[in-house]
């Protein structure tokens, strides 16, 4: 009896898993049609594979929880793919049959419709530049150069007068602290940490620590720049974060591509001219980002500046200033013995 009560069970478990299998595979999303890339303004046409050939009494579909529309039966329900970010689009269908609801889903990928110029640079000028100093922030106020620095133990904020590299004023971080981007807006100086989602909050003139905040979403800091009313913030992937700094909320995001690719490990970054100007670690070269859509509008390649510093390949670029005075951007890299200035042509 015992034998014959465990086969019986086992065989519902087993009838059960295959009834929950078969439920599975019910309907997908056909995706033979798809293309490997998509731009803004695209065609797309969605239905549901249905192997069964069941009787769908309706299809809805959504792309990023943002309902597209509604297909009678399993019709192709065309859309077009606008006002939607670059990167990945979460497609999602909801098949109602039988008095039943089925919920499949797939993704696609989107990116720049712009392919990016090369520009060309000039140096104006070069200056000394602490080698000492792990650059993660650069930013000018009020004509003085402030930098941040990383590596734990020897992370600070520092006032500096950039044609000497003198350094007018200082504060250390607490040694568990690996000091990352900055930026000046109204009245404060916003600092990054690394890892550990904490943030500083300085008065801009006295730099007194004025307030610490924590990270609003489990992400990385690594460069920042604002544009007068919202913060920007780079995390190490493709994402750009737009902060609130009134209570330092991220209430939206951009992702950095190019017109056949995402480019990761976006670094520091600066606002120029309504752009978003960025390094990418390990890259000696600048990307110029626009802050709506995260298309790469255009690339300056500074490989030719390593050369005329003793930095190593481990040194990599790194810090972007604009200087509201001259017009020009002020560049270095971690433990650079120099800075330049440079017009972009």
């Amino acid at each position: 009896m015992k034998k014959y009560n465990f086969l019986a069970f086992t065989s519902l478990i087993l009838l059960g898993a295959s009834c929950e299998g078969d439920k599975k595979n019910l309907f997908s999303i056909d995706e033979t049609q798809f293309k490997m890339m998509y731009h803004s303004g695209d065609p797309i046409s969605l239905t549901v594979t249905n192997k069964k050939e069941i009787t769908i009494d309706s299809v809805v579909y959504y792309n990023n929880d943002k309902k597209i529309g509604t297909s009678k039966g399993n019709t192709a329900l065309n859309s077009k793919l606008d006002n939607e970010k670059l990167g990945y689009q979460n497609l999602k269908a909801i098949v109602y049959f039988e008095g039943e609801k089925f919920e499949t889903g797939t993704r696609i990928e989107m990116v720049s419709a712009v392919e990016p110029k090369l520009l060309s640079y000039s140096i104006v000028n070069t200056y000394p530049h602490d080698k000492g100093a792990f650059t993660e922030g650069l930013e000018f106020h009020n004509g003085f150069l402030y930098e941040s620095t990383g590596h734990n133990g020897e992370s600070n904020l520092r006032k500096t007068d950039y044609k000497t590299g003198k350094v007018i004023q200082q504060v250390n971080l607490e040694a568990k602290y690996f000091g990352e981007g900055i930026t000046f807006i109204n009245g404060k100086v916003f600092q990054l940490t690394w890892q550990d989602y904490t943030g500083f909050i300085y008065n801009a003139e006295t730099l007194k620590l004025e307030k610490t905040f924590n990270y609003d979403k489990k992400v990385e800091g690594w460069g920042m720049t604002n544009d007068g009313k919202f913060i920007y913030q780079s995390d190490g992937t493709e994402k750009i974060w737009k902060m609130d700094p009134e209570n330092q909320k991220m209430i939206d995001n951009i992702n950095v591509y190019t017109n056949s690719s995402k480019v990761t490990s976006v670094n520091e970054l600066e606002w120029i001219d309504g752009k978003i100007y960025a390094n990418v670690w390990q890259k000696d070269a600048i990307m110029i980002v626009n802050p709506n859509t995260g298309a790469i509008e255009a690339v300056v390649d500074l490989s030719g500046l390593r050369a005329k510093t003793s930095a190593s390949k481990e040194d990599t670029l790194n810090g972007i200033a604009y200087n509201p005075a001259t017009k020009t951007i002020f560049v270095t890299g971690k433990n650079w013995d120099k800075m330049f200035e440079l017009k972009i042509k």
